[in-house]
């Protein structure tokens, strides 16, 4: 009896675990299936899914309004710029709720069968932490749709396969070197022809747009690195004459504060590399674009090429977007700050930043932009000088790009646009003296009296000579070469601090 007790008692539980078992599995299943059905892509949510989803959000609304009949709720579409940062836009819907967008790194996803597909299937295809950020983005740039790349150079790679062979492509003669290389090495491989221009001569555009089959005009404004301002809507209008399409980069500006779409752009292209990471870990470019049917071909390239951009890198700026707005008005505060100091120095020959009022192109820029942002070039009309106030600087890191949270200073043509032969950089009016500098979040008197101490070190170093006007400069005699040790100490006490 004792025997069969503990046999009947074995036996109850094993089908109690059996049965527990069974009910986890079935709840497992039930979880993926959620999970799946939540995870849908916008353009593969059920139309009955959509429609009940908004009539939850209008009955809650009407609710919340049913004081004053009144009262209108705010358009998503009407929020500001660091409003929308704060809150970027998507119809991906995560099941457990999360307020920050899961990281989906995974190269696969699981079919429902294998006659049915999901809504996603491989990620070079789509992925949902890629339409989180490119959904983000369109809304930012009020576009039909925005495609995310795994660097601005594919995204403008993508851009340039819209062009068929026999046709042009007219761009600016003052451009990113990476974009030059492109358009003067690649493109033309493939019977596509390249002309380039100045943008500011608005009559050599419209006689480089009219002399040819032109489909594609690529322009920047401001312009890398010469801060010249382009006028975009002029451009535009001249181009859609022709039933041409423009590209704007607005890498400098960023949504912020320029939206080239709304001045005619067909397509606004934005290294996410830049500003939008903001903390210079990502490698990224972001087309967004007016119209459907553009966006379906640009997708159809961005998939068939794996030009897309990788689910972490997708996350990443997603993050550097919420505090894109706060970083570059920082940025834009430091960059006055520094510029106006330099364009009373005696040692600069020209300061190229569209915040100063002296600049050309200052009216025209707050024309079509509400900032003047923070990247600045300056000349002084000696290389070797330059050279050494690059070397000397202690906060400002010498590398390429910009947009991140450190100061960063380069001379152009030696880095980033080195691959620009030297003879066409001469043509172009693009010195070997240039400097260019991207203002980072740092105090702005630390990053002032950075460059304070780079230009003592190399009027010392240099010598007593001539200012970029012509004027004696006696460098003995110089505030800054006098406060060389104060200033010495400043440094090396930041650079403790930042140890």
């Amino acid at each position: 009896a004792h025997h069969m007790s503990l046999s009947l008692s074995s036996t109850a539980a094993s089908r109690a675990a059996n049965s527990k078992h069974s009910s986890s599995r079935e709840q497992r299943q039930r979880q993926r299936a959620m999970a799946r059905d939540a995870s849908s892509k916008p353009s593969r949510v059920s139309a009955a899914s959509a429609r009940m989803h908004g009539a939850r959000a209008n009955d809650a609304m009407r609710t919340r309004a049913s004081a004053d009949d009144d009262l209108t709720p705010m358009d998503p579409k009407d929020w500001k710029i660091a409003t929308k940062l704060a809150h970027p836009k998507s119809t991906v819907r995560d099941i457990y709720g999360a307020s920050s967008p899961p990281l989906y790194q995974t190269a696969t996803f699981a079919q429902p069968s294998a006659t049915e597909n999901g809504p996603y299937d491989y990620t070079r295809s789509g992925n949902p932490t890629r339409d989180h950020l490119e959904q983000a983005m369109a809304s930012l740039e009020n576009a039909d749709r925005a495609f995310a790349f795994s660097s601005g150079m594919s995204a403008l790679m993508c851009v340039t396969r819209l062009v068929n062979a026999g046709e042009r492509i007219v761009t600016g003669d003052d451009i990113y070197g990476g974009t030059s290389r492109l358009l003067a090495q690649v493109v033309p491989k493939v019977g596509i022809e390249v002309v380039n221009v100045d943008m500011n001569d608005l009559e050599a555009v419209r006689a480089a747009i009219n002399g040819g089959n032109t489909t594609m005009v690529m322009m920047e404004s401001p312009t890398n690195p010469r801060l010249q301002v382009i006028d975009i809507k002029a451009i535009c209008d001249m181009a859609h004459e022709k039933n041409a399409l423009v590209c704007v980069d607005n890498s400098i500006m960023c949504p912020t504060f320029q939206a080239p779409l709304a001045l005619g752009a067909d397509i606004s292209m934005t290294s996410a590399t830049k500003f939008i990471a903001g903390h210079s870990d990502v490698t990224g470019g972001l087309l967004a674009c007016r119209g459907e049917e553009l966006g379906k071909r640009i997708y159809f390239h961005q998939n068939a090429e794996g030009l897309h951009l990788g689910p972490f890198d997708c996350w990443l700026a997603l993050r550097g977007l919420k505090t894109m707005q706060l970083r570059m008005e920082r940025q834009q505060q430091n960059a006055m700050k520094l510029a106006t100091w330099l364009e009373s120095h005696p040692r600069v020959k020209k300061v190229n930043y569209p915040g100063l009022k002296a600049n050309a192109g200052h009216d025209l820029h707050f024309k079509q932009a509400t900032g003047a942002g923070s990247i600045f070039s300056f000349t002084t009309g000696d290389v070797e000088f330059s050279k050494i106030v690059v070397e000397e600087t202690r906060l400002h890191k010498i590398t390429v790009s910009f947009g991140g949270t450190t100061s960063l200073i380069s001379l152009p043509c030696f880095m980033s646009h080195a691959s620009i032969p030297a003879e066409v950089r001469a043509a172009r009016g693009l010195p070997d003296d240039l400097v260019r500098i991207s203002c980072g979040i740092e105090d702005a008197e630390d990053l002032l009296a950075d460059l304070k101490y780079a230009f003592a070190v190399a009027e010392r170093k240099v010598g007593a000579g001539k200012s970029a006007s012509g004027h004696a400069v006696d460098t003995a005699n110089t505030v800054y070469a006098s406060r060389e040790e104060e200033l010495l100490a400043r440094i090396a006490d930041l650079e403790a601090k930042l140890q």
